[in-house]
């Protein structure tokens, strides 16, 4: 399974032992579905667990029958269709979360917020419904997807409401959707501790340590390599430069400094070597 899959599943077995947080959850997953209309309508979510968890909300938080059917979309993936059957049903279902089935636009009604575990349980539910993180191994991106504007930005002001942690979204335009998203790891892992994706949260910390040490490494090895190379480069000049001039001029004709070569662990610093030639100071080894 992908990342993203993993988040969902773990999400997905939290059990609400609150009603409060039970009610919160539920909306978050209701109020970003398709199916929060008095219309008929119909959205398709590719995982079984969050589906189940869709049927389970409404009949739980809202008191109405929501049809769960399976289906095949394209490259032969399987995915389920969730409808909310009956203008009726789906008019109580809305009234039961305090929204009315005129309003012309959606937004977020605080009163079903009212501690801050139900806002957590608020984003769980709002993160299984529209959500999706990309793996991090290739990057570090959360998002969520609303065809709202409204209702995106409302979700960006109970994201700055979250106290545990900076989160810092910001909302695009992509085709006939709004996106929500969050680009810094830290926010990312802080949400998915808040939401109670504990163990995905750990996951991803341990690939963000060890993209940090790998890349450190590479730093380090790139940056030694280019001194090496530089080392070589100028030894290289050297090299040629005193043997064009021991073949143009002769060393005998170079002044005495210069014809010095470096120190080479001798206690006297004016020492030769044995391979200089005879005639220089003798030294003592060190």
């Amino acid at each position: 399974m992908s990342f993203a899959a993993d988040c969902k599943q773990e999400l997905c077995m939290i059990e609400n032992k609150r009603a409060c947080c039970l009610k919160a959850e539920c909306y978050g997953l209701l109020l970003f579905s398709k199916c929060f209309s008095a219309r008929e309508s119909q959205m398709v979510c590719e995982n079984a667990a969050v589906a189940r968890r869709v049927a389970e909300a409404a009949a739980v938080s809202a008191g109405v029958y929501a049809e769960v059917r399976s289906q095949l979309r394209r490259k032969n993936i399987g995915a389920y269709a969730i409808t909310i059957p009956g203008e009726a049903a789906r008019i109580q279902m809305i009234r039961s979360f305090g929204h009315d089935e005129n309003d012309v636009n959606l937004h977020i009604h605080e009163e079903n917020l009212q501690k801050d575990c139900c806002i957590s349980a608020f984003l769980r539910g709002v993160f299984l419904i529209c959500g999706t993180v990309t793996d991090p191994q290739k990057e570090y991106h959360l998002e969520f997807s609303t065809p709202y504007l409204h209702l995106a930005e409302d979700l960006v002001a109970v994201l700055h409401r979250v106290k545990a942690a900076q989160l810092s979204p910001s909302i695009a335009r992509r085709k006939n959707s709004y996106i929500v998203y969050i680009k810094e790891s830290a926010a990312i892992e802080d949400f998915l501790t808040l939401t109670g994706a504990v163990n995905s949260a750990m996951n991803l910390m341990q690939i963000k340590m060890y993209k940090e040490t790998y890349n450190n490494l590479n730093r380090v090895s790139n940056c030694e390599t280019a001194n090496l190379d530089k080392t070589y480069s100028a030894a290289t000049k050297q090299i040629a430069a005193i043997a064009l001039i021991s073949d143009k001029v002769g060393l005998d004709e170079l002044p005495a400094d210069l014809r010095r070569p470096p120190f080479c662990g001798w206690k006297t610093p004016k020492c030769r070597c044995a391979k200089w030639g005879s005639g220089f100071p003798s030294a003592v080894p060190v």
